[in-house]
């Protein structure tokens, strides 16, 4: 499916306020309600909007440690992998993870209450899976861009 100028206006309102009314899309973008309205159901229905979410204030949540940590695995054994996957997918503390290429196979993003937390979760949880060979952490002091909406 095609998008012209009109659908990309529409999805970058939205990746900066998803809670903007059929009405309020449709006055930023020229459009009447109705209009904006039906755009916004096309884009949802060709997977251009996959969902809708609140972005949360991590410090006043308590999250006081942001860090990325990357994991080299030890053997590509399916079944292992499966295993770390699983608990990467289960723990609430790990954000986002991706897969790489070069030297670690993985990279999380985790949120921890303290230091201790990063440690309970590398030391307790990630190493000691038979998969992992070497985790390495890097601490982040200070995030002066705030995850950006994607380009439109």
């Amino acid at each position: 499916m095609d998008i012209d100028d009109t659908d990309k206006r529409l999805l970058a309102a939205l990746q900066k306020d998803a809670t903007l009314t059929a009405e309020a899309l449709g006055a930023q973008l020229n459009l009447s309600a109705s209009q904006a309205g039906r755009r916004r159901q096309r884009l949802e229905q060709a997977g251009f909007i996959e969902r809708y979410s609140a972005r949360l204030d991590a410090a006043r949540l308590g999250l006081a440690v942001q860090a990325f940590v990357q994991v080299q695995m030890a053997t590509h054994e399916p079944e292992k992998v499966k295993g770390f996957t699983r608990i990467v997918g289960n723990r609430p503390e790990i954000v986002s993870a991706w897969t790489l290429t070069g030297e670690a196979d993985y990279l999380l993003r985790v949120y921890c209450a303290d230091l201790a937390g990063l440690n309970v979760l590398i030391h307790q949880v990630l190493l000691p899976h038979p998969a992992v060979a070497r985790v390495q952490s890097q601490i982040v002091m200070d995030q002066f861009k705030a995850d950006a909406p994607l380009p439109t």
